[in-house]
């Protein structure tokens, strides 16, 4: 018996092969190997999306095999292999894999299915019916990171219905646990099926595609991200009346360590990653900008710089060092109790080359309180270098750039938030993250990832599998 669900899907694939290739959001350039109807994939990927968007995968409890198993039907039907991988049989990782020659390594896809909870009383729409409203699909996880999910899936169909022979394999991890659950998903899959998903390129989630009063500024992707190294502080005193002063007053210590640290700057250090990343978007900026951000390589400029991304671009600051900021802080339960113990929480982000035993014994030394004891939370995803700037992969990217949005400048990023990308280049492997096209003004304003009201524009979603298509097709297909 066939459900409702193949036949829809049985329907599209055959207005992908029958539709003329006329009608296309994007022209096609006449050097173009492998047609493709794209208005026609537009169509597929918005009801697989849709589909997606509706599976509630909430982290925690998460309930990724729901979405792992619909993955898995689409892609059997097109024959392509696609195996289910669990730690928790509820928290399911999806592996498919398309085979090339051999002569190259391979490709690897990721894009994790889970998603952030929501406070449903905030939203203006069910955040799990992939409402369209407004040129937009609102639903949560559409900018993070089902978009992904669904370009990934649309690559594997488009790879296998067009016959591409192909170089390498490429690899579509579908994973879990990524909100904070990794041992579901990435470390799992890493450090128990690495075979499944080994690759000398990975392109996944972190980048981010910018438009400009309705045209495509620049496109950020990903080479390289900060990683939590997160500590808690915890000040100890002496208990007692609150009439009767202590030198000891661990409230007293806890603030004085908090103050000192909030104030300190670690030291600056740029990457290959972050000195192109300026470098290029001087080129892209007014000439003031462009002669800040072109300061920012020289040492008599950098205390200027610095304290004026401090005050007006807090997101380029963080660029610059790994950040300390206090986030939580406790102590006391009474009002006229002393107590013995006051906590902060502090969120550090390292740069990719941060020695975390180091830079702990540095915090100790800028606090310089005995009665301060610094205790780190785990460092949960690795650092590692940043991917080549050099590599087939980005160079391919930026052609895409150029091909999809010839008024755009490439700017490789690095990530001052965590991505999966993390474990996997970790391994030696080269990693590149990409995202969906964004306003500014989306950007600056509500609807993003985590937030209510998470929205993606309809017509990027299909620009999202069109960067991946041409990216993998550079890359992989055989000549």
């Amino acid at each position: 018996m066939v459900s409702l669900g193949q036949l829809a899907r049985s329907l599209v694939r055959a207005t992908i092969l029958c539709a003329p290739l006329l009608f296309v959001p994007f022209t096609a350039h006449a050097q173009d190997r492998f047609p493709v109807d794209w208005q026609a994939v537009a169509t597929e990927a918005m009801e697989h999306f849709s589909a997606l968007l509706r599976i509630d995968t909430s982290n925690p409890p998460g309930n990724e095999t729901e979405a792992a198993r619909y993955l898995q039907e689409v892609l059997q039907e097109a024959g392509i292999d696609a195996e289910l991988f669990a730690l928790d049989p509820t928290r399911a990782n999806l592996v498919a894999r398309l085979h090339g020659n051999g002569s190259k390594q391979p490709i690897l896809i990721m894009a994790h299915t889970d998603v952030v909870g929501v406070q449903r009383e905030n939203w203006t729409v069910d955040p799990f019916d992939a409402v369209a409203k407004d040129g937009y699909i609102y639903g949560r996880g559409a900018l993070d990171d089902k978009d992904n999910v669904t370009a990934s899936l649309m690559l594997m169909l488009l790879l296998r219905r067009a016959g591409v022979e192909l170089d390498r394999d490429i690899i579509f991890l579908a994973e879990a646990g990524e909100e904070g659950t990794t041992r579901f998903g990435i470390d799992y899959m890493v450090e128990q099926h690495w075979d499944q998903i080994a690759a000398e390129f990975c392109l996944a989630e972190g980048g981010e595609t910018v438009m400009r009063d309705g045209v495509v500024d620049h496109v950020k992707i990903a080479t390289t991200e900060k990683f939590p190294m997160r500590v808690r502080l915890v000040a100890r005193g002496t208990a007692g009346h609150g009439s009767v002063p202590r030198l000891d007053n661990a409230v007293a210590a806890l603030a004085r360590a908090v103050a000192r640290l909030a104030a300190w700057q670690s030291p600056l250090r740029l990457n290959e990653t972050t000195e192109a990343y300026f470098y290029r978007l001087a080129e892209i900026s007014s000439p003031e900008d462009a002669a800040r951000y072109r300061g920012v390589i020289d040492p008599e400029q950098q205390p200027r710089i610095e304290r004026y991304f401090a005050e007006n671009e807090p997101q380029h600051y963080s660029l610059l060092r790994t950040s300390v900021v206090p986030t939580m802080i406790s102590g006391g339960f009474r009002r006229n109790v002393i107590p013995g113990e006051a906590e902060a929480t502090f969120d550090i982000r390292g740069l990719p080359d941060e020695n975390p035993e180091e830079f702990y014994r540095d915090l100790a030394g800028v606090i310089n309180d005995p009665n301060i004891e610094i205790i780190p939370e785990g460092v949960y995803r690795p650092a590692s270098p940043p991917s080549s700037l050099e590599s087939e992969m980005f160079q391919a990217l930026e052609g895409v750039t150029n091909r999809l949005f010839p008024d755009a400048v490439t700017l490789p990023s690095m990530l001052t938030g965590a991505t999966d990308m993390a474990q996997v280049r970790a391994q030696g492997t080269q990693c590149y993250g990409f995202g969906p096209v964004r306003t500014e003004e989306d950007i600056v304003g509500g609807g993003g990832a985590h937030g209510d009201d998470e929205r993606i524009m309809e017509s990027s979603l299909l620009s999202l599998v069109q960067f991946l298509w041409y990216a993998v097709i550079e890359v992989a297909a055989s000549e």
